[in-house]
C-alpha cells in the first residue's frame, strides 16, 4: 500500500503562468511564416504574461519549426516587464540566444534513460555534462537558466519513472545553476495521485519556489494534475495558448495544457494570475487560424460560443 502524501497545503495566492506556446507549442505544429510568429508573440505580450518562451536554438534539421527563432526574437515588440526566453542545448545555441537578446535561456534533460537516448542520443549523465559550458557562459553573461526535465511520471520507453530519480536529477540541475526546474509529464499519463507522490518526494528536499510543473493533456488529466500541484504549494505552471504542441520525440504525446483553461481554473479558485483571458483566447484563435486547426482549449471554445449567442 502506497502511503498517501500530505496535500493539505493552502493554494498560493497568485501563480506565474509560463507561456510556452510560441516555442514548445509551435515546434510540434506546421511550420509558419516568421511574421505569424511575431504577431502571435506580440499579442501574447499584451495579455499580462511575465514569461514567454519565444524560440529555440536547436538543430533546424530536427526541429525546422524553430529555424527562424533568431529573426523572430529580434523582431518582436518587447515589453519591459516580460522575460523572453529561448531553448539553448549547446554553446552555439547560447551564442545565438545572446544575439537574439534572450532574457533567459533553458536547457533540457530527461528523467529516464530511454527518453534521453531517443531525444538527444546520449545518457542522462552525458546530457548534463554537455550543459556545463552553457551554464558557465550563462553565468559569465548574467543570464538566468531554467531547466526542463522530461518524463517525470512515465517514459514511453522505460515505463514508470521513480520519484527519487526525478529528485536526484532535479537537484543536479539546480546544483549546476538552474534557478528553477520545470517537471514535465511528457506523455501525459500522470494522475493527481501520481503527481502527489512525486511532489511529496520533491518538496521534501527542494523549495517549491524552485519547481514548476509542465503537464500534457494526452489522457485529459492536465487540469486535475495542476489542481493537485497547486494544493501542494507549486506556484509556477507551464502552459500553451490553445493547447498547442506536444513532444515530437514522445510517441502518443498530445498537446500541452491550454493556458486559457489553466487561467480559468486559477481564477475560479481565487488565485491571481494577472492575465487577461480575452487577450489570451484571441491570441489562440489567431494562431490556430494560421495553422488551420481549432483551439484545443475548452475555455476558449466556450468563450467563442458565448460571443456568437
Amino acid at each position: 500500500m502506497i502511503k498517501r502524501p500530505d496535500t493539505s497545503c493552502d493554494f498560493p495566492k497568485s501563480v506565474c503562468i509560463y507561456e510556452v506556446g510560441a516555442r514548445d507549442g509551435l515546434q510540434n505544429e506546421t511550420c509558419l511564416p516568421s511574421q505569424s510568429k511575431i504577431n502571435f508573440i506580440n499579442l501574447l505580450s499584451q495579455s499580462g504574461l511575465s514569461h514567454i518562451e519565444a524560440g529555440a536554438f536547436v538543430s533546424a534539421k530536427r526541429v525546422p519549426q524553430m529555424a527562424d527563432s533568431l529573426n523572430v526574437m529580434r523582431a518582436i515588440k518587447r515589453q519591459d516587464n516580460i522575460t523572453y526566453s529561448a531553448l539553448t542545448p549547446n554553446i552555439q545555441g547560447f551564442e545565438m540566444a545572446l544575439s537574439a537578446r534572450a532574457d533567459e535561456v533553458a536547457i533540457f534533460a530527461s528523467a529516464s534513460e530511454g527518453f534521453s537516448q531517443h531525444n538527444i542520443n546520449c545518457s542522462i549523465s552525458e546530457s548534463l555534462k554537455r550543459f556545463e559550458p552553457v551554464m558557465a557562459l550563462a553565468q559569465l553573461h548574467g543570464i538566468p537558466v531554467r531547466g526542463y526535465l522530461s518524463c517525470v511520471i512515465d517514459c514511453p520507453y522505460d515505463g514508470p519513472t521513480p520519484a527519487n530519480q526525478v529528485l536526484q536529477i532535479t537537484e543536479q540541475l539546480i546544483g549546476m545553476g538552474c534557478y528553477e526546474v520545470s517537471l514535465g509529464d511528457t506523455i501525459g499519463t500522470g494522475t493527481p495521485f501520481k503527481v502527489a507522490n512525486l511532489l511529496d518526494t520533491i518538496n521534501s528536499q527542494i523549495p517549491s519556489r524552485k519547481i514548476a510543473v509542465h503537464f500534457h493533456n494526452t489522457w485529459g488529466q492536465a487540469l486535475p494534475n495542476i489542481y493537485q500541484a497547486l494544493s501542494m504549494g507549486i506556484d509556477t505552471i507551464d502552459a500553451s495558448v490553445a493547447g498547442l504542441g506536444g513532444c515530437p520525440y514522445a510517441p502518443g504525446a498530445s498537446g500541452n495544457v491550454a493556458t486559457e483553461d489553466v487561467v480559468y481554473l486559477c481564477h475560479q479558485l481565487g488565485i491571481e494570475t494577472g492575465l487577461n483571458l480575452d487577450v489570451l483566447a484571441a491570441a489562440g484563435w489567431m494562431i490556430c487560424q494560421q495553422l488551420n486547426i481549432s483551439p484545443r482549449s475548452n475555455v476558449s471554445i466556450a468563450m467563442k460560443a458565448r460571443q456568437l449567442q
